[in-house]
């Protein structure tokens, strides 16, 4: 059984350091992620590798509850956090690399390994994710360059 593995890219022109300050914050997540309508902190602030915050969201007309984990975090680099609540388990990955002092590229990474009756549907869900991720990584470049939506 083959999991789902959506990865998308873009270049957004701003300095690394604007670029994933801003998208590490849980708190900005509505703000660029297209699904997202809310985020609620489970742990104290400030982010560090075993904060919790639990996320809602819209995704394929499902309203999706889910408290993600942070296992990995390296300012300005990598950020890694995963969730094994629900039917579909989730690792969400973001990469941040400075091309030049004024742009950045990101990745948006979303694995996965679907149980149960969403097996049936992990083709169509990556297809989906991706279109997603690519919407979410758009908008983000919006937001920080100022581009009007």
């Amino acid at each position: 059984m083959k999991g789902v593995d959506a990865l998308s890219e873009i270049t957004i022109h701003r300095p690394i350091a604007e670029v994933a300050d801003f998208a590490s914050e849980p708190d900005h997540a509505t703000r660029w992620y297209v699904n997202i309508k809310a985020v609620e902190w489970k742990t104290a602030r400030p982010l560090q590798v075993g904060t919790r915050a639990a996320f809602i969201a819209q995704f394929l007309g499902k309203r999706l509850e889910y408290t993600y984990e942070f296992v990995e975090f390296r300012a300005r680099e990598k950020l890694v956090m995963r969730t094994a609540e629900g039917p579909f388990p989730m690792e969400t990955t973001y990469t941040w690399e400075s091309i030049s002092s004024s742009e950045t590229r990101m990745t948006l990474r979303n694995r996965g390994m679907p149980s149960g009756f969403s097996k049936l549907f992990a083709p169509f869900m990556a297809f989906a994710m991706k279109k997603a991720n690519q919407k979410d990584l758009l908008k983000l470049k919006q937001v920080l360059e100022g581009i009007p939506a």
